[in-house]
């Protein structure tokens, strides 16, 4: 599992133009600064660029690289130095001057009082927002279901704290916490098949996001609008709500998902260009966000996140050989020494575009172990998987309808499918 952060501007600047890494590499070689100075780059040496693992390529490579793209190494994610990460919650709490002059503004003597009248300390607060940290960075690995349960006992909690004596600057900031809590919750039911709750949860966060002006919260709700309705074949709504959410994101991790899940959109309906713009925009705004301390927080989007999404992408635009790549890049960076994954939904996903790309191929060995390794790790969304197995089990009885191969993987998907159609009857359609 590398600990490398993935240079993906550098990787969507080739993506967008089509180019393999050793084609890149030819062009760099043969530009007027890597004739006079004899580079031998090539396909590793591109790989490593691409992979993190060099920051900042000597002088020559530097310019070749600029004359090769028509972009400074800055703009292709090359930096000698990386900032650090900022916390989630840190931002979203008002200053407490803003909260005065909110009170001055109403001009009630009560409002005022309200500033210091209180019987919730500092440090309980803290605690919350770690508690809440922690929760997300848990998504990716703990069962959905407790992790559901988890979630559900913190907002009963933050309820109760809601209804006592706070001052404003705790209401504001306890109201944060309730649509961190809220938006995660959704997210947990829809992986549970429970949609209608789902639903209702990520209105609730987008509302508490819109009453204290947190744009990032409101961006998170309008992306797992987008979610939804990509999971369920209303691709045109996923173009629709990412570009609502990107309108009051902000600079924030919120607007990359939302870029890439306008990406996801137009692949989905074989739309290259817009994909590819909305990949390439989406790098760059990565590119001008710290480096997160902890990448496996749910509402963080990290750089191999990025990675992620575009194999899905171009799994879906059928570029199989970039598929094929990205996917199996994924499955490296998530697993562990000993086997295990850090991301085991993201390496279930990847799995999947790898056996549609064998599949394509006419590898039904391959494309067969594929799918079943994905419904073989532990940790992942059903909701998600049913629906990426589908496109798989499409492609396979497409080419193999007779096969036995291809007959197992149907039964197995008929099984997964069928754990969810009580909640989710409209998947029988």
């Amino acid at each position: 599992m590398s600990e490398n952060i993935p240079n993906v501007q550098l990787r969507a600047w080739r993506n967008a133009n089509r180019l393999t890494r050793a084609e890149m590499a030819d062009k760099i070689n043969a530009t007027p600064v890597g004739v006079a100075e004899g580079l031998t780059c090539d396909e590793e040496r591109i790989r490593r660029w691409e992979a993190g693992e060099v920051r900042w390529p000597r002088s020559p490579y530097r310019l070749a690289l600029t004359q090769t793209t028509g972009l400074q190494p800055e703009a292709l994610g090359f930096s000698p130095n990386r900032p650090g990460s900022s916390g989630l919650l840190e931002a979203s709490i008002m200053p407490m001057d803003a909260l005065r002059a909110e009170a001055e503004l109403y001009g009630t003597m009560e409002l005022a009082q309200q500033l210091q009248a209180s019987d919730v300390g500092t440090g309980t607060l803290e605690a919350l927002a770690e508690a809440v940290d922690l929760l997300c960075r848990a998504y990716p690995v703990v069962p959905a279901q407790t992790l559901r349960d988890r979630t559900q006992k913190r907002l009963a909690q933050v309820s109760r704290l809601l209804g006592g004596r706070i001052n404003l600057a705790q209401h504001r900031e306890l109201l944060v916490i309730t649509g961190w809590l809220t938006a995660l919750l959704g997210c947990v039911h829809y992986d549970l098949g429970e949609r209608e709750e789902a639903e209702t949860a990520r209105r609730a966060a987008y509302d508490m996001g819109h009453q204290v002006g947190h744009g990032e919260l409101m961006g998170w709700a309008h992306e797992m609008s987008a979610w939804f309705a990509l999971v369920e074949g209303r691709y045109e709504d996923v173009v629709t709500a990412a570009r609502l959410g990107q309108a009051v994101a902000g600079t924030s991790s919120a607007m990359v998902q939302l870029t890439l899940q306008e990406a996801r959109g137009s692949a989905r309906v074989g739309d290259r260009r817009e994909a590819d713009r909305a990949l390439t925009r989406g790098a760059e705004l990565l590119g001008s966000l710290p480096i997160p301390e902890h990448p496996d927080h749910h509402f963080v989007f990290d750089h191999s996140k990025w990675i992620f999404y575009a194999a899905t992408a171009y799994t879906w635009l059928a570029d199989d050989d970039r598929a094929e790549e990205h996917a199996r890049e994924t499955i490296q960076m998530h697993t562990r020494p000993d086997g295990t994954s850090n991301a085991p939904m993201r390496v279930a996903d990847a799995h999947i575009d790898l056996g549609i790309v064998y599949a394509r191929r006419g590898d039904l060995d391959a494309a067969v172990e594929q799918g079943m390794a994905a419904f073989d790790i532990d940790r992942r969304s059903l909701t998600d998987l049913v629906n990426r197995a589908g496109d798989l089990d499409r492609v396979l009885r497409q080419r193999f309808r007779r096969e036995a191969l291809a007959v197992e993987f149907h039964e197995r998907f008929v099984t997964a499918r069928r754990a969810l159609t009580s909640r989710r009857p409209e998947l029988l359609n």
